[in-house]
């Protein structure tokens, strides 16, 4: 609709004229003439809507076979015109059949043209760019047009309306039925013009002397052709069937896709019934908004005390795959798949469609079958290979299909490349492994529990195997495999994955890689796996002080993902799933070595050592929650849980000041997990436990997590602003924290109190007001003896405070000179000749003030 209604001017002989001269200097002797025709030509074509319906056919006519006496400027001009201008039309990806059943052939007939030289490296990469430009522009073309009867009925009522008064009287009958008709024969017409573009496209890569190239182009345009309403013709079919094995590996992956295609375009109906959740847990759910577990989805939930372990029990269940529904809340209307239909053991051969028996006898043949996996088990990329979605759906689209009929057929190869630790046997595995799961979804029990029969052992020889370049693959082949599937379907596959992950057999990398996998399945199950996240909590609880360093950060991974939905949003329930606030509790009771002392310092530098004294343990399981808070920042919900605040206290007296020698990996994690956790956003009824946590470290031993309270409250309130100014009580708490270190003992303290200050007061957190100006005032006015060796340390630090709050308020305005400006200059000089560290604090003032007056005058 959008190209019927575009502005255009009208087009007439004179303009059909001009533009046959514009294409015929477009393809002129002379470099600078063709250019800038073809551009004038472009911009014209776009100007004259449907003109390239007349342009098109004489460009084809300079790249038709007959014109033998065609020079190679005019075919790469022509060549140039079909591609169009960069960032407009392209005539090579019109959406019109005629056109495109015109262009694309020719382009690929190309290749058997004598009277050019396509080995040119100019004229390749011509033809890249229009394959290319095809690609990135090409819509798919419609064939069935259709307008409901309900659009009839409202034209109808537009029609008869007065105001405004149509120009037009109302359709007859006739005229309403001819008009029906005329769309049915267009429909007839267009998707016999798709098939002769496929068809023509075919025979063209029939010919043995179409170059290789040309060839890759024509099976990329003829997978381009791939729609989900009108099926691809058998020859295609078998095309791409025998083209999955092909010599070329470029022409082998597009066949892959093209197949995965293929076998979406052939996926028979399932019946869907509408069910009532109520009608299932005999719970009705509370009115208004229920977020989370409840009585009313506690049968969606996976309950190893309630698997379908027989064939009654499995058509019993109702099967729900969509891992969303009933959490928040149930479809208006939920449709799942019928139970009661009884699956189709095996499609019989005679009621296979063309396509669908082309593919069964392919794969049905052990050499096909031989030749295509060691295809598919060759190393592509050296280094770079990784799980292939596109393989994946194929493998998900024949299990789907066929059933397990070609099982008998790669069963021996699956078990062959299982046991094979090469990376790309293993990649394979994981790919045909993932199908075989995905494509099981509606299979009989009988079926599916033959195939875990198999799938069990193979799995367990290939994780056996695993290595570093495979264990990505792995998980990424469990969490493929488990994406919005039900998961008492999977109860063979959890359980396989939950038998001892951190057995210690095949050193720590397995160990690792194990719960890397497992991590992959539970993640996509998110909230109806809670059982499965409570066991496995319990399994690792005692292993949080694993002696392996990367078994600990892959346990900190996994940490994150058991917690994740133990959220504390409005309207949600309390999770079935582990609480963050009971771990926490029971990891404070273990850190009790280390909370006694006012720093804590990394004294275990030697990784994977057996020491077993507390303060080791503890130092380890340190670490491990030192990697579980940084991974929870980014991956959950919400922002670090009021439970997790109670570890800041700890955090405080690792993170360090500055770096030095003895900056080792647990102190840069504990200054990430302070600078994550501040940069979260708290609710209001949060930030008085942010603050008391605060307030109970500014009185801490160490000067480190003293100054640590300062930049983590800077982040902490310019990231939650707003709210805090909404709480006038928590803006006085933190005016009075501020002050409070702003008198710290240590000199580097009371230097990161006047900064925090100077930020406070520059965003005008709070206000610069009179009792403010008159407290830093007294403290600025703190007598010191005369005699430099009766210095004390407490009126020096009261008088240290008070020129550095003046000097806050003279920083926190550096682009203006406000009213209170010069009375607090004043109190600065007389402070000219005070000794270290006051003079240098207010030489930097009086440094900072001369460059503001300076900008000032300017």
């Amino acid at each position: 609709m959008r190209k019927l209604v575009v502005e255009g001017s009208e087009y007439k002989v004179v303009h059909q004229e001009l533009l046959c001269d514009l294409l015929l200097l477009s393809t002129s002797t002379y470099s600078q003439v063709r250019s800038r025709a073809q551009s004038v030509l472009m911009t014209a074509m776009g100007t004259y809507s449907f003109s390239y319906r007349d342009m098109i056919p004489r460009m084809l006519q300079l790249l038709s076979l007959q014109r033998t006496a065609g020079t190679e400027q005019q075919f790469k001009g022509t060549l140039y015109c079909l591609l169009g201008a960069s960032s407009g039309f392209c005539p090579a990806s019109t959406r019109d059949w005629d056109c495109v059943g015109e262009v694309w052939p020719a382009l690929v007939r190309c290749g058997l043209s004598h009277s050019v030289t396509l080995e040119k490296p100019s004229i390749g990469r011509l033809f890249d760019d229009i394959i290319d430009r095809i690609h990135r522009l090409h819509d798919t073309i419609g064939i069935y047009f259709t307008v409901s009867e309900r659009c009839v009925e409202v034209a109808n009522q537009i029609a008869q309306s007065q105001n405004p008064a149509p120009c037009l009287g109302l359709p007859s009958k006739e005229e309403i039925k001819e008009g029906i008709q005329r769309q049915r024969i267009r429909n007839i017409v267009a998707a016999r013009k798709y098939e002769k573009l496929v068809n023509d496209l075919l025979d063209c890569l029939e010919d043995r002397d179409l170059p290789w190239k040309f060839e890759h182009m024509a099976t990329d345009l003829l997978a381009l052709l791939l729609r989900d309403d009108h099926p691809l013709p058998p020859d295609a079919v078998l095309y791409f069937t025998q083209t999955l094995v092909h010599d070329s590996i470029s022409i082998r992956k597009v066949a892959i896709s093209a197949m995965a295609g293929i076998l979406k375009q052939l996926k028979r109906p399932r019946k869907k019934v509408a069910v009532l959740p109520s009608d299932i847990s005999g719970i009705q759910d509370p009115e208004g908004i229920c977020v989370g577990d409840r009585e009313g989805n506690r049968w969606l939930q996976y309950d190893s005390n309630n698997l379908p372990l027989s064939q009654e029990q499995w058509d019993s269940v109702q099967f729900v795959e969509k891992t969303h529904w009933g959490y928040y809340s149930w479809p208006r209307e939920m449709m799942i798949y019928a139970s009661s239909e009884k699956p189709q053991d095996d499609l019989p051969y005679e009621e296979m469609s063309e396509g669908e028996k082309i593919i069964f006898e392919y794969f049905s043949d052990p050499d096909f079958i031989d030749q295509l996996i060691e295809f598919l088990s060759l190393e592509d990329r050296k280094g770079k290979d990784s799980f292939n979605p596109r393989r994946f759906c194929l493998f998900k689209g024949l299990f789907r299909n066929y059933g397990n009929i070609f099982l008998p057929v790669l069963r021996p190869h699956l078990e062959q490349l299982a046991s094979d630790p090469h990376e790309s046997a293993q990649r394979f595995v994981c790919e045909i492994t993932a199908g075989l799961i995905r494509g099981s979804k509606h299979w009989s029990f009988s079926k599916v529990d033959r195939l875990w029969q198999l799938l069990c052992p193979l799995i367990r020889t290939a994780l056996n195997n695993i290595t570093v370049e495979t264990y990505s693959d792995w998980g990424t082949c469990i969490a493929t495999a488990c994406e919005g599937r039900d998961p008492r379907k999977l109860h063979w596959l959890f359980e396989l994955l939950m038998e001892s992950p951190l057995s210690g057999e095949g050193g720590s990398f397995r160990d690792a890689s194990l719960l890397y996998v497992l991590q992959g399945g539970l993640a996509q199950q998110q909230w109806r796996v809670s059982e499965l996240l409570h066991r496995l909590l319990v399994y690792l609880e005692p292993k949080l002080t694993h002696v392996y360093k990367n078994v600990r950060e892959r346990i900190g991974s996994v940490l994150t993902y058991i917690f994740m939905i133990d959220v504390a949003l409005p309207h949600t329930r309390p999770t079935s799933s582990p609480h963050v606030a009971e771990f926490v509790t029971r990891v404070l009771e273990r850190l009790k070595p280390l909370t006694s002392e006012p720093e804590i310092h990394n004294h275990v530098h030697e990784e994977n050592t057996q020491e077993t004294d507390e303060r080791t343990q503890a130092v380890k399981l340190l670490k491990t929650v030192l990697k579980w808070l940084m991974a929870s920042a980014g991956r959950t919900f919400t922002t670090p849980v009021q439970h997790q605040l109670q570890l800041l206290p700890v955090l405080f007296k690792i993170a360090p000041v500055e770096i030095d020698e003895s900056y080792d990996e647990m102190k840069q994690d504990a200054r990430t997990c302070l600078s994550l956790m501040s940069q979260g956003l708290l609710y209001p009824e949060q930030i008085p436990l942010v603050l008391a946590a605060l307030e109970e470290m500014a009185g801490s031993r160490s000067w480190h997590a003293r100054f640590s309270v300062l930049t983590y409250l800077q982040i902490t309130v310019f990231y939650n602003l707003f709210t805090l100014l909404s709480l006038p009580a928590e803006v006085l708490r933190i005016r009075k924290l501020v002050m409070q270190l702003l008198l710290d003992e240590q000199l580097e303290v009371r230097d990161m109190a006047c900064t925090t200050l100077s930020g406070l007061l520059q965003c005008q957190f709070f206000p610069l007001d009179p009792s403010l100006q008159t407290q830093l005032q007294t403290l600025s006015q703190t007598s010191l003896p005369k005699a430099r060796g009766e210095l004390a340390s407490t009126d020096m630090v009261r008088r240290h405070a008070g020129v550095l709050g003046f000097s806050a308020c003279i920083l926190s305005s550096p682009y203006a000179v406000p009213l209170w400006m010069p009375q607090i200059l004043m109190d600065l000089s007389d402070h000219l000749n005070d000794p270290q560290p006051i003079e240098s604090r207010q030489r930097t003032g009086e440094d900072n003030l001369v460059l503001l007056l300076l900008q000032s005058s300017r």
